[in-house]
């Protein structure tokens, strides 16, 4: 099976095009959160993604409303929207949460869980799945511009107990591109290039 991922467009339309032009190669497309910025504009990158040729799966961002995302998804059958939730294409299991784990930052458009909040979500990831976050795990592909680590602790925990078979987050702009390492999971971090990946 085949991935196309990316993170982080921040209404960029040309990203989302490029996206999509790319999704005739792809068995799922997954979009690992922030199409708007500040709360505004998600539908502007999700109505492109929508013309994907492949199951689309989403999660929120710390940019997106998650309400606004999980509405527009529900227009398309083949668009998926995962937060503490999952599915299961071609015999492979997904399983998505969103949004800034721990919260990091008080602005009134910041959508962000708890490491508790994030945790209690996590627990029904099944084994073996490809986790889908929006927050990278603590200490891999984390890495801020200051040199800290603005992963999650409970991310972390959660593909060490899980056994997750690959990791794909964004949200540290400073960290796209990296690739780490959890257990035996890949961790990438993905940015608002296509990412392929083969499962």
């Amino acid at each position: 099976m085949l991935l196309l991922a990316f993170s982080d467009l921040h209404r960029d339309t040309d990203a989302a095009r490029a996206i999509v032009e790319a999704s005739g190669k792809a068995d799922v497309v997954i979009g690992a959160g922030d199409f708007a910025t500040r709360g505004i504009g998600a539908a502007e990158t999700l109505d492109i993604l929508a013309t994907c040729r492949a199951p689309v799966l989403i999660v929120h961002g710390n940019h997106d409303r998650p309400g606004e995302i999980a509405a527009l998804c529900a227009q398309w059958p083949h668009v998926a929207y995962l937060h503490g939730t999952g599915v299961n294409i071609g015999g492979t299991d997904f399983f998505g949460v969103g949004g800034e784990v721990p919260a990091r930052n008080t602005y009134d458009w910041n959508t962000a869980h708890s490491e508790d909040e994030a945790a209690a979500l996590l627990a029904a990831c099944p084994k073996d799945a490809v986790l889908i976050t929006h927050t990278p795990p603590f200490g891999v592909a984390d890495i801020q511009s200051n040199g800290t680590h603005e992963g999650s602790k409970a991310i972390r925990r959660a593909i060490k107990t899980a056994g997750v078979r690959r990791c794909l987050c964004g949200h540290i702009h400073h960290s796209w591109g990296v690739n780490g390492q959890l257990d035996r999971a890949p961790v990438r971090n993905l940015g608002p290039a296509p990412n392929w990946f083969a499962v």
